[in-house]
This record gives C-alpha cells, sequence and structure tokens, in this order.
C-alpha cells in the first residue's frame, strides 16, 4: 500500500471546521442518547474518518462508501472505535435514506472528500490512474454500471465530445474524439496505455509541453461520466446541508473547478437572504439558514501539499447552518 493514502487531505483544517459542532463541553445540556453524530459521505480508507472519531470521543460516525473494497479497509481500520462507527454501501446522494433508515433526523457535521480515492488510484487494476497500463473500468463500484471502455466504444462522437470538454475542460476534445472514434473502428478500446497513446499523438506539440500528462483531463473526464460525479453532487450538497441541525456545519473538499463551482452555488444560495428588494424589514422566512466558514475556497499549504502531493488541487468550503428553514 501507498503511504500517500495515509494521508488524508487539509486534515487538520476539516477537523477545525468541524469541532465547534462536534464538541460535547463539560455540563453542557445536550440530553442523554443525543451525542453529535457526523457524517463522512465520502469514507475512502477511513483516514478523515479515524481522525474525526479520535478528536471527537463523544461523536458518533456514519460513513458512506460506494466502494466494497474501500468499506472493507475502512471497517478494519475504525475497528477499535466499536459501534462508534456504522459504515454503509452507498453512493453520497443516498445520504437522506440512509439516515433514515438509521433513525437519525439531523447531524452536527458532514464532510465530503471528493474526487478519487487513493486506493483507487494506487490500485493499477481499477484503471483510474493513466500512469500505467490497466484495464479501463474507472467504475467506484465494480458491482454496478458502464466502464470506461464502454463509454469510449459505444458512445456517439458528439455525446463524447461532450463529456470531455464539460467534465474534462478539454480544449481539444474534439481532435481527441476523431483518434478515438477512428481507432475503435479498427480494435475496441480495452486498456488505458493506447488510450494515453493516442492522446499524446493528437493534439499539438504546444499543448503537450504544458499541464503535466496530457491524458490528464480525458481520464478525469471519463472517471466523472462513469461513475456520474457531478449529478450526484447536484443532488448531494443540497440535501446534506437539509440534514444538518441548527448549528451542525458542513466541510467539503473539492478537486476541480465543476466540483467547487458547485458546492460555492448552494453555500452562496444558503448564506444569501431572499427577500424581494424593498422590505423595511426581512421576515424570517427570507433569512439565511447558512453562515460562509470560509473566505472563498481554502487552499492547500506548501506543507500540506509536501505531506501528500494529491492535495494541491484541494479546494475547501465550509458552512454551519444556523437556521431551520421556515414554511
Amino acid at each position: 500500500m501507498s503511504e500517500t493514502r495515509h494521508v488524508p487531505v487539509m486534515l487538520q483544517r476539516c477537523l477545525d471546521l468541524l469541532e465547534p459542532a462536534l464538541t460535547v463541553t463539560p455540563g453542557g445540556d445536550r440530553p442523554a442518547g443525543t451525542e453529535p453524530v457526523v457524517v463522512d459521505c465520502t469514507l475512502g480508507l477511513g483516514g478523515h474518518s479515524e481522525a474525526l472519531l479520535s478528536a471527537f470521543p463523544a461523536a458518533r460516525l456514519i460513513g458512506l462508501d460506494r466502494d466494497p473494497d474501500a468499506l472493507k479497509l475502512a471497517s478494519e481500520r475504525l475497528a477499535p472505535f466499536g459501534d462508534r462507527a456504522t459504515l454503509v454501501h452507498a453512493v453520497y446522494d443516498e445520504l437522506p435514506d440512509v439516515l433514515d433508515r438509521l433513525g437519525v433526523p439531523r447531524v452536527q457535521g458532514i464532510l465530503f472528500d471528493l474526487g478519487v480515492s487513493s486506493m483507487q488510484l494506487d490500485e493499477a487494476e481499477r484503471g483510474f490512474a493513466y500512469a500505467q497500463d490497466a484495464p479501463l473500468d474507472m467504475r467506484m463500484d465494480q458491482t454496478t454500471g458502464i466502464s470506461a471502455a464502454e463509454v469510449l466504444n459505444t458512445y456517439p462522437p458528439g455525446e463524447l465530445v461532450r463529456v470531455l470538454r464539460v467534465y474534462g475542460e478539454e480544449k481539444f476534445a474534439k481532435k481527441i474524439v476523431e483518434a478515438i472514434v477512428r481507432e475503435r473502428r479498427r480494435e475496441p478500446f480495452s486498456n488505458s496505455a493506447r488510450l494515453v497513446e493516442l492522446i499524446r499523438e493528437a493534439l499539438p506539440q504546444a499543448a503537450k509541453r504544458t499541464g503535466g500528462n496530457p491524458a490528464k483531463r480525458t481520464f478525469q473526464a471519463l472517471r466523472i461520466e462513469v461513475n456520474g460525479e457531478l449529478t450526484v453532487l447536484e443532488r448531494s450538497i443540497p440535501a446534506a446541508v437539509a440534514s444538518l441541525a441548527v448549528g451542525g456545519r458542513i466541510a467539503v473538499l473539492a478537486y476541480h473547478s465543476l466540483e467547487d463551482r458547485m458546492v460555492k452555488q448552494v453555500f452562496a444560495e444558503g448564506a444569501a437572504n431572499t427577500a424581494p428588494p424593498g422590505l423595511p424589514v426581512v421576515p424570517e422566512q427570507y433569512q439565511p439558514r447558512l453562515k460562509l466558514l470560509t473566505r472563498g475556497a481554502e487552499l492547500p499549504t506548501e506543507e500540506e501539499i509536501a505531506e501528500n502531493r494529491r492535495a494541491a488541487p484541494a479546494r475547501l468550503r465550509g458552512a454551519e447552518r444556523i437556521r431551520e428553514d421556515v414554511a
């Protein structure tokens, strides 16, 4: 196992953001049996969850992950915490259903660490990494859905261009797709090395000299499409905010601009008052529901990147629920 998988991204800052909602003060007025509940919506290998359970000894944790392999490894890691940790095989847009099944009406903390996990990147056979040859799978849950190879081999050219442009922000999507369509007629795609080589050949020389591996954006786009990541996220962030108790806090780590933009939008809407202009007094139902806890998106420090190079593109945003919805 690679050491990088043991270093959760921006860990201390995530803990600091959630701390006020998860700390039980001695002699506080919290009734017995109502310990704070924190949800790790992207459990992965359990690094953030382990730190949350250690830092907040009164808290219970609910961990969600769509990847059965991640759940197995995380359950071993979190076994010392006993029944304080409840792990569930679920995608994070299923959060309301999971809480309903567990009889948990509201929670005090929610953490999202979006994107692909260290384990998925490090295990070549999963097909996420463009740096090593592997089957083009990219499913976070290999028990369901279509693989990246199926996307490449079956999507109409126009749809493939859309996926690369929108999800990968790839300027040369049309050139790459023309090469993919030409090659898949000759032989369907199955492994990553062939796709990486094709992308290198399709791009202009100038594009290959900057921005790291030229296949990076295409692989990101395929991964997002295969796992429906942005569609899931679009449902998940509003649902997570709705699941917070008043005083509860949410922290979200995003790794590319599309994710971060969605999070920013939901938080900004929640932190704005919705009153029609010109009202001398803003009624309760129009008051903000959220208070922003970060000024824009917080970026990792050089030390955090040195500790875990995968932290480099991370963007952290936090918000606190400050009032209930008023009908």
